[in-house]
């Protein structure tokens, strides 16, 4: 983001590359596990909605405390992906 490599899990750049393909739409948990780990909502192998939060809080951690507000979360919905250029949101 700001010219500096971040070295990131297979899982976590997948996550990433997801908001920053679709900036500014608030995205659920149980969408995220189905677009990113193509998991469906009734897979009895699927991961816990949760895995989602602490793979968020791992990305914001390793985004630094200066972008680490572009992931947002969304109350009662799950997250979305602030670009830094708002224009691109809309």
């Amino acid at each position: 983001m700001d010219g500096r490599a971040l070295q990131l899990t297979y899982l976590e750049f997948e996550v990433l590359d997801f908001f920053v393909h679709h900036p500014g739409q608030a995205h659920s948990r149980q969408a995220l596990l189905s677009s990113v780990w193509g998991h469906q909502a009734d897979d009895e192998t699927s991961p816990d909605v949760r895995t989602v939060d602490v793979l968020v809080t791992r990305l914001r951690r390793k985004l630094g405390p200066e972008h680490r507000y572009r992931i947002e979360t969304v109350r009662r919905v799950g997250y979305r992906y602030r670009p830094l250029d708002p224009a691109v949101a809309s």
